[in-house]
């Protein structure tokens, strides 16, 4: 049986589980790609050694060489350095900043017909830098961070009304840090807004909760950061390219005037198959939602700004 082929950059804890997910899901063959000789490698000899025990089809491979990555469908980018405690992710601004500029450049020469989709912190940023520099249409080119902060906004409700994870739905979206858009008012639990069923104390709490959930992560850890859930964010998002569902998600994709938003990358409800973004879910929120994503398409903006990235 033949498989789409996916690229993972970045053989770190994000790009090695997600590219497990993949496997386990048996959505598509994997190459790993790190510039680090032998782990890549590596890792993809342990997973393939655990093929027979969970029985899936596709392959995986591990390599240094982007001459391998030729002819993928979709290109995840994870390539970067992780936060540390302490940090933001606008504090991996320039190192990172460095790195998507190799990866696409590499990436892009190899698999010039690849739908892009980034995960390097600070993501709305890296995600515009990937659209710059891979020259490529912006339906090609998105980020991944709105499923993941969507989640954990859906743990946190779980975890406070005792509610069984499938009958929540819970919408985070705008920029993926400290200036995110977490969206209570649209977040149901069975249907009714979440709103209506917790105090106003216990909603901000929850929100705030949210927000600080990668850090939350993070300091636990005391090394490294969130890698589970990022994985499985992203792979969410490759399953919607490949199986060409037009499923829609909160994915980091380019503003052109919705919201009163443009030439920003941010993450708000959109439609993702086969050729990539398809187009942007456009929700009602008021008047107040509305200037808390345009104050976060700021924050995005003036980074951008800040590296010369956009005019």
């Amino acid at each position: 049986m033949t498989h789409p082929k996916v690229t993972v950059v970045g053989a770190g804890q994000v790009g090695a589980t997600a590219a497990e997910l993949l496997l386990l899901h048996n959505l598509a063959d994997v190459v790993m790609i790190d510039v680090a000789e032998g782990l890549p490698q590596g890792k993809a000899l342990d997973l393939m050694h655990m093929r027979s025990v969970e029985g899936f089809g596709p392959c995986v491979r591990g390599t240094n060489d982007y001459a391998e990555t030729a002819g993928s469908d979709v290109v995840v980018v994870t390539a970067g350095l992780p936060r540390r405690p302490g940090m933001t992710r606008d504090d991996l601004l320039a190192s990172n900043s460095a790195i998507v500029r190799s990866v696409i450049a590499s990436a892009v020469a190899a698999s010039p017909d690849a739908v892009f989709i980034c995960v390097t912190n600070p993501l709305d940023v890296m995600t515009y830098l990937a659209w710059k520099e891979s020259g490529l249409c912006a339906e090609k080119v998105f980020g991944m961070g709105g499923v993941l902060d969507s989640a954990r906004f859906a743990y946190a409700i779980a975890e406070k009304t005792g509610a069984d994870i499938a009958d929540i739905s819970a919408l985070a979206m705008g920029a993926h840090g400290d200036a995110m858009c977490v969206l209570p008012r649209l977040s149901t639990v069975k249907g009714r807004p979440l709103t209506e069923l917790l105090p106003l104390g216990e909603v901000e709490a929850l929100v705030q909760r949210t927000v600080l959930g990668g850090a939350e992560v993070v300091g636990l850890l005391k090394a490294g950061s969130a890698f589970y859930a990022p994985a499985a964010s992203v792979v969410s998002m490759v399953r919607a390219v490949l199986e060409d569902s037009g499923q829609t998600l909160p994915g980091c994709v380019l503003l052109q005037g919705e919201y009163g938003v443009s030439d920003v990358f941010l993450s708000v409800p959109a439609r993702f198959g086969r050729s990539g973004f398809l187009g942007v879910t456009e929700l009602a929120l008021d008047d107040a939602e509305t200037r808390a994503l345009q104050d976060s398409a700021a924050t995005v903006a003036a980074s951008l700004d800040a590296l010369g990235l956009r005019g």
